[in-house]
């Protein structure tokens, strides 16, 4: 099994990591609390009480941890298309496989990711949710002192389940979401790559813009259910369960709430992968 594919998805789910954080604390902020006013408002009141780094609450966790497994995404997407052609990843640049198998790899991908991220995007999230600032003399201390203090308090207050609330959002936002993530990367690329050729810089950078953004338009929903779950018996009440966080949600704040964070994550979304795949497509060019 190659795994310069999963060295190479680590690297570069860390960059996207960095580059995008800022805009997924807002997200975050915007689809569980209802204190802000739009997406201004949001960045403008973390700035204002919390400072720069109010945008970067519980980061290094995820950089330790989710961009890890962000190479199991790789990895495994990789690794299965091949099995299923037979094609290495520098073969099917030159004969696209079927959207079918690039569908199957990548939904393989995407549950193996939420099984495995789960536990580390709970964490984040709930790191993400503290508006207390440290830096203001006077101010409550916050709930969780960082990552590990933050999972210790869960295990104890919550048991080994509270680690994976959210999770079954997490497998149906993520499962056929990166089916199609890397239907459209994949497309694209041999779309605008002459035959027989490597898909420059450009079509590398579009084409993974282009796929992060179409994968949040259907993901966006199941990630408000996900993140509300996650924090569910913390800032709100605790949901019975996925169907009962979408009923509440829906008879409190209407359809609309199920689309919270759509414009960040679009905007967020095309940065990100674009950066995300250049780097990924770099780093195996590299190694050969």
């Amino acid at each position: 099994m190659p795994v310069e594919e999963f060295v190479a998805g680590w690297i570069s789910g860390a960059l996207g990591l960095v580059m995008g954080y800022p805009f997924d604390t807002v997200k975050v902020r915007l689809q569980t609390q209802n204190t802000y006013r739009g997406i201004m408002d949001c960045m403008v009141k973390i700035y204002r009480h919390e400072s720069i780094l109010g945008f970067f609450k519980g980061m290094s966790f995820p950089i330790a941890s989710v961009a890890v497994v962000n190479s199991v995404l790789f990895g495994v997407y990789s690794n299965t298309l091949q099995a299923l052609t037979a094609t290495s990843h520098q073969d099917r640049r030159a004969q696209l496989p079927s959207y079918t198998f690039i569908f199957i790899a990548g939904c393989t991908g995407g549950f193996l990711q939420a099984y495995s991220l789960a536990p580390f995007d709970l964490i984040k999230v709930r790191l993400q949710n503290q508006t207390e600032s440290r830096g203001q003399p006077g101010s409550p201390p916050p709930r969780y002192r960082g990552p590990v203090h933050c999972a210790a308090t869960i295990l104890r207050e919550e048991g080994p389940r509270g680690l994976f609330r959210g999770s079954g959002a997490l497998m149906l936002r993520d499962t056929p979401t990166l089916g199609l993530y890397f239907i459209t990367y994949e497309g694209l690329c041999y779309q605008y790559t002459p035959t027989g050729q490597q898909p420059g810089s450009t079509t590398v950078l579009v084409a993974g813009g282009f796929a992060g953004i179409a994968s949040w338009i259907t993901a966006t929903p199941f990630d408000v259910i996900k993140a509300r779950m996650q924090m569910g018996g913390v800032k709100q009440r605790a949901y019975k369960g996925m169907l009962d966080c979408i009923v509440i949600s829906f008879r409190q704040e209407g359809l609309r709430v199920f689309f919270r964070g759509f414009t960040i994550n679009s905007a967020r979304a095309f940065p990100v992968n674009a950066v995300t795949f250049l780097s990924y497509e770099y780093l195996l060019r590299m190694w050969g």
